[in-house]
């Protein structure tokens, strides 16, 4: 249906008459009149009866208005969705309980005038190609796995690194510690069931292990957050890597140990990936948010792997 006509149709039952809005659409009155009628021709009625003053409608013509009125406001709102500024700024936070997405509503609390679209992408690879062709704005990612490179057009900053600490339940022989070194975990089983692979977070949990002799367990099927820490809630032997800001409950009885990890702290280095001809402007300000609250990473005292150091990062 073309939308010129129905704008003019509209505009002719507001104005009253072909003339009138002739002049509010700034065209001819003879405009007018040949739009009104292939409008009425394609829709095989008469909109308007013609007498010697103005333009009453007829009962078709009455019928048509209100859905005319509504593909006018459509069409406003199709184009306010893509204009600049409009937009709602279509982010990946991998999961909506993880720390990015924690990032993420610090934004939202800082700018809560900015719609947000978060999604939940499976792993970087997905997420890459997804920034890629426009689909989303930006991803919160690790970066790349081994073996990957960032795709020309891409750019990326760290944003945040995200201390590891040790889960167990009160059993376990490192219960009571008030801090452990990567070190001291050497030969120990981790049980990280969630540990896809080919996934970003895959290949950092093996670089920790390769590293410091850890045995990461990802066997058996994975039921989610509440069953890894039933289990390990009562077990002797196993443990797991969760984050500092991973927000977790639990049954008082599981009586679980969170217990930091010291000299070095391995660290989950979360990157913002977007592409540098985005122009959208709430991206800009989600990096100069994260950017201006992130305080640098430190010269020491950190482990992360090499792989994840963004190779083509923004300068800062």
């Amino acid at each position: 249906m073309d939308l010129n006509a129905v704008r003019t149709y509209v505009t002719v039952v507001d104005t009253g008459q072909f003339q009138e809005a002739a002049a509010a659409l700034s065209v001819t009155q003879q405009a007018v009149s040949k739009r009104v009628a292939t409008l009425e021709k394609d829709l095989g009625v008469a909109l308007f009866r013609r007498p010697a003053r103005g333009a009453g409608l007829t009962i078709d013509g009455q019928a048509f208005l209100p859905y005319a009125r509504a593909l006018l406001r459509a069409e406003e709102e199709a184009a306010a969705s893509v204009r600049p500024g409009h937009r709602a700024l279509r982010v990946d936070v991998i999961g909506r309980r993880l720390s990015t997405a924690g990032l993420l509503r610090d934004f939202h609390r800082a700018h809560p005038e900015t719609g947000l679209d978060v999604m939940t992408l499976f792993n970087s690879a997905e997420a890459i190609a997804a920034v890629q062709a426009g689909t989303i704005d930006a991803t919160f990612r690790a970066l790349i796995v081994p073996g990957r490179q960032l795709p020309d057009g891409l750019a990326a900053t760290v944003v945040f690194d995200e201390p590891l600490q040790l889960f167990t339940g009160p059993a376990h022989e490192f219960a009571t510690a008030r801090s452990l070194t990567p070190a001291q975990l050497a030969g120990r089983r981790i049980w990280m069931p969630g540990n896809a692979a080919d996934t970003e977070w895959a290949a950092y949990y093996d670089e920790l292990a390769a590293t410091f002799g850890i045995t990461i367990d990802a066997v058996g099927p994975n039921f989610g957050v509440e069953h890894l820490l039933d289990t390990i809630a009562d077990s002797s032997t196993l443990g797991t890597f969760l984050s500092e800001q991973t927000p977790l409950v639990w049954p008082a009885g599981h009586d679980l140990r969170r217990i930091p990890l010291r000299d070095p702290t391995p660290v989950y280095p979360h990157s913002l990936i977007w592409r540098s001809d985005n122009p959208h402007p709430a991206l800009a300000a989600l990096r100069h948010h994260l950017t201006s609250a992130y305080p640098g990473r430190p010269a020491t005292g950190i482990w992360t792997p090499q792989w994840a150091q963004p190779a083509r990062a923004e300068h800062r």
